[in-house]
């Protein structure tokens, strides 16, 4: 059974792992660090969550307010790379989503790659800029948004 839970700082070293697992086809090595500044300094500010199975955080992604609280931005969402297209993904975008939803949150925008692009394509983003080689080489920086309903609570 999957938990989904608030991050917690004991949770900052599966969060890392969870990163590595994905370098070098979804995360350019150089990004680790910023991931750790995010993990040790701002993830307070993120509404930032965890997937929990059999003890172990095998899943991480949150999303955080702008000031007026009406835009949301998704941001360092994985999965453990052996773990991909078991429903875990679409779990953790369907909680960031519901939170958003519940804040009354009327869009959210996220930044991802040629290789996950598709996967929030499911969802009804869509894409508003492509900058190639935008994380490194060979992996393109996709903007994204979704402008969402007000009528689906």
């Amino acid at each position: 059974m999957n938990t989904i839970r608030p991050y917690v700082m004991q949770d900052r070293a599966a969060c890392l792992a969870l990163f590595d697992s994905n370098v070098p086809q979804f995360f350019d090595r150089s990004e680790r660090a910023a991931f750790e500044r995010f993990l040790e300094h701002d993830v307070g500010a993120w509404h930032y969550l965890v997937i929990v199975r059999a003890g172990a955080v095998v899943a991480c992604g949150g999303h955080a307010l702008r000031l007026d609280g009406r835009v949301a931005s998704f941001g360092w969402g994985m999965v453990d790379r052996r773990l991909h297209r078991q429903g875990l993904g679409r779990a953790l975008t369907e909680a960031r989503l519901d939170a958003c939803r519940s804040a009354g949150v009327t869009r959210i925008e996220l930044d991802t790659s040629q290789h996950t692009q598709a996967f929030y394509a499911r969802f009804g983003f869509t894409v508003e800029r492509v900058v190639a080689n935008g994380y490194g080489a060979g992996l393109d920086r996709w903007d994204m948004a979704l402008d969402l309903d007000r009528t689906r609570d």
